[in-house]
C-alpha cells in the first residue's frame, strides 16, 4: 500500500505550550486508520494541521506526495473533511448545499449527487432546509459533501456522533466500503473504541501529543496475554475446578455453571483435553478483553479518558 498521508517529525507549539511532539505517521491507501489519544492527546489540533487551518510549528505533513506547507493547493484538492462538526448553510436544502459544494470543484456531475445521496438514504430529506436536520441527518450529508469529488484521503472527526446505532453500523460500512474498494484512505478519530475495532485496519494512540503506538486491529485481535481470564463453561463446575487445580493449574474459581482459570491463550485445547478426559462436558470457552483495543489503550494511556 502507499501512503496517503505522511506527517514527518511534526511539532506544534501555541504559545510556550507543546501540543505536538515529533509525530510521525503514515496512513494508506486502501486502509481506514484510527486516531486514538486521550483528551487534550492533540488528536484534533494534528486534523486541524493536517487540513491547513492550524500552521505547523516545525516537521512536515504531505498528502499523496504534496507538502500541506509548500503546496496546499495541490494537496487539500486530495481531501475531503469533516472536522468536529459539518458546517451546513440552514436555509438552504440539503440538495442546495450539496450542489453550492459541487460548484467549487470541476467535473461533479448530478448524477453523482444524487447516487451519493441515495446510498446514504437522504432521498426523503434532501429537498428539505438543513436548519430543520438533527445532528445525524447533519452528519449524513457532511459525508456525502466530502466525498463528492472523490477525494483520496477522507478525514472524519468523530463521525458517529448524533448517529443511532443503524446509522453507525450504516456508516461503518460505507467508511469500508470506501477504503477497501474504491481505494480511499479513511482516517478517522472517534470515542467509541469498540467501533474503532470493528471499523479499522490500523490504530494510531497519542498521548501529551506523542504517538505511543501504532498497531494492526489484527495483531490486537490475535493478542494473548500470559496469565488471562479464561472461561468455560461445564457441567459439573466443582469437579472439573477440582481436576484443573490437581493438575497444577493456577487462578481456578468457580460459578454458577462454569469455572474461570488463569491461563492463556494456547493452553485452553491442553485444559479442555484435561477435563473431556476426566467426562466433564464442555460447553463452551471465553476469554477476557485482554484482546480489546480498549484494554490495549488502557495499558498505553493508563485509563486516561478518550475524547
Amino acid at each position: 500500500m502507499s501512503a496517503v498521508l505522511k506527517t514527518s517529525s511534526l511539532c506544534k507549539k501555541i504559545g510556550r505550550r507543546q501540543i505536538i511532539q515529533d509525530l510521525s505517521i503514515e496512513a494508506n491507501a486502501g486502509e481506514v486508520f484510527g486516531f486514538l489519544g486521550p483528551n487534550g492527546a492533540g488528536k484534533t489540533t494534528t486534523i486541524k494541521m493536517i487540513v491547513g487551518l492550524y500552521k505547523i510549528t516545525s516537521g512536515s505533513i504531505e498528502i499523496c506526495g504534496h507538502s500541506v506547507s509548500g503546496d496546499f493547493e495541490k494537496a487539500i484538492a486530495n481531501v475531503g473533511a469533516i472536522i468536529e462538526e459539518p458546517r451546513m448553510y440552514g436555509y438552504m436544502t440539503g440538495m442546495e448545499n450539496l450542489k453550492y459544494y459541487a460548484g467549487m470543484y470541476k467535473g461533479i456531475s448530478q448524477k453523482r449527487i444524487s447516487d451519493m445521496v441515495e446510498q446514504f438514504g437522504m432521498q426523503e430529506r434532501i429537498d428539505t432546509k438543513v436548519k430543520t436536520y438533527s445532528l445525524g441527518m447533519r452528519q449524513r450529508l457532511g459525508l456525502i459533501q466530502a466525498m463528492l469529488h472523490e477525494p483520496k484521503l477522507l478525514i472524519l472527526d468523530e463521525p458517529t456522533n448524533g448517529l443511532d446505532p443503524k446509522g453507525i453500523h450504516e456508516l461503518r460500512e460505507f467508511l469500508k466500503y470506501a477504503a477497501h474498494q474504491l481505494g480511499v484512505c479513511v482516517f478517522v478519530s472517534s470515542h467509541l473504541l469498540s467501533e474503532m475495532q470493528m471499523l479499522c485496519d490500523r490504530v494510531g494512540i497519542i498521548d501529551q501529543g506523542r504517538l505511543i503506538k501504532v498497531m494492526g486491529i489484527s495483531e490486537i485481535n490475535g493478542l494473548a496475554v500470559n496469565g488471562s481470564e479464561v472461561i468455560i463453561n461445564v457441567d459439573r463446575p466443582d469437579t472439573a475446578a477440582q481436576i484443573l487445580s490437581e493438575g497444577g493449574w493456577q487462578g481456578v474459581g468457580i460459578g454458577a455453571g462454569f469455572i474461570s482459570v488463569s491461563a492463556d491463550r494456547e493452553q485452553v485445547p491442553q485444559i479442555i483435553s484435561m477435563l473431556t478426559g476426566s467426562g466433564i462436558l464442555v460447553y463452551g470457552v471465553s476469554q477476557d478483553n485482554s484482546n480489546s483495543l480498549e484494554s490495549l489503550y488502557m495499558q498505553l494511556t493508563g485509563g486516561s479518558k478518550i475524547e
